[in-house]
């Protein structure tokens, strides 16, 4: 069958693709629609064409999921914010494990049978402390646009809340349409200072409280499990993980580039009377050498909570060279942390024990997920 741009066809969709696109297919030809479920009948148009895939929207749904859900929120399919707020909280979780061992499968050649399912947020709305609100100017309607990059294009949705957000930054998003920047093309943060942290404007910080005790927790549970006692905490932030697992080792060293993130990482340990720890500014690639020379690696713990572009491949390089006792990964972003996970695990240099998902971002396609690898003997 050939597809063409404008055509109105009906699927049925059997999957979901990591990133939130509904799959089904025509003949053998893949075509992802979303803000749909697996299970769905639906009627959707043509609006791309690739050589081995096509994309659609929806147009409408023939044969609802048990699964599907009212959105909360006015502008979800507009706003590309959330890609799952028609789909029931309760489906969203195993539906999230199932993309994460299937990437962590195809792209890390990693057993899914590590995956956990995935740790629900207590919150499922309203959870967001961190948000970017962005203005554009809008020539036909001579308006200036405050709000989030729309699901199907780069133009700006204008919106007056964002259900995932704290309710406190509803009323910054208020105060900010009352008092708007100056031109389009202005990017505003709003966020909430967790408490009793010092977290400069630009320094990063988990944007899900709610969810933090147990992202805190399953660290210390691997970190204690692998019985190490010495932990380097890379790309620390403002220290948060060193801190909060420092009564699990004898010493830990946390390193970040961000300097203003590291005055206030001492400040974070110094308030919570944290001695056992020190903290650099530097780059980890940098520091790291001479960092895995201190200790013996049968009592080293390397965590890397790296950017979502996943770490420099000349650190995963010397963490295969030198081998510490184990690593701990954290990242928000599952496809650049299965490729990691490739590098680490090649040649059998270290082992995969588990994965635990944890669901910091619900409604999104996004999920936090961290990582124990041990080395091998």
């Amino acid at each position: 069958m050939s597809l063409k741009i404008g055509d109105n066809i009906n699927l049925n969709i059997h999957d979901v693709a990591f990133g939130g696109e509904g799959v089904g297919r025509v003949e053998e030809f893949v075509v992802f629609v979303p803000f749909t479920i697996t299970g769905e009948s639906v009627t959707a148009e043509i609006t791309e064409v690739k050589k081995n895939f096509a994309r659609a929207k929806l147009l409408r749904v023939d044969e609802p999921s048990p699964d599907r859900a009212t959105p909360e929120c006015q502008y979800f399919t507009r706003c590309g914010g959330c890609q799952y707020q028609h789909l029931s909280y309760a489906a969203q979780l195993p539906m999230k494990q199932k993309q994460i061992a299937d990437l962590f499968e195809r792209v890390g050649k990693i057993s899914r049978s590590v995956v956990a399912p995935v740790i629900p947020c207590p919150a499922p709305y309203g959870y967001r402390n961190r948000i970017m609100i962005r203005s554009q100017w809008n020539g036909p309607a001579k308006k200036l646009e405050i709000g989030f990059i729309r699901a199907d294009n780069n133009f700006v949705e204008d919106i007056t809340e964002c259900k995932i957000a704290e309710p406190e930054l509803n009323e910054q998003i208020q105060h900010v349409r009352a008092n708007p920047p100056p031109k389009g093309g202005i990017k505003v943060v709003l966020r909430l200072q967790p408490e009793n942290w010092h977290v400069p404007a630009d320094s990063f910080f988990q944007n899900n409280f709610f969810l933090l005790p147990k992202l805190v927790e399953t660290v210390r549970e691997f970190l204690r499990a692998g019985g190490t006692r010495h932990l380097f905490d890379l790309y620390c932030g403002v220290g948060f993980f060193g801190i909060e697992t420092a009564d699990a080792v004898e010493s830990f060293v946390g390193v970040e580039y961000d300097q203003l993130a590291i005055k206030a990482a001492r400040q974070n340990a110094a308030a919570r009377k944290i001695t056992n720890g020190e903290f650099l500014a530097a780059k980890v690639e940098e520091a790291l050498p001479e960092l895995l020379k201190k200790f013996a690696g049968e009592k080293t713990a390397v965590l890397l909570d790296p950017p979502r572009k996943g770490c420099w491949p000349e650190t995963l390089e010397l963490l295969r060279r030198t081998q510490p006792a184990q690593i701990i990964y954290v990242s928000c972003h599952p496809a650049t942390m299965a490729r990691d996970l490739n590098i680490l695990c090649g040649d059998g240099v270290f082992e995969l024990v588990r994965v635990q998902p944890l669901d910091m971002f619900p409604q999104t396609q996004h999920v936090e997920c961290v990582a124990d690898l041990r080395r091998r003997n």
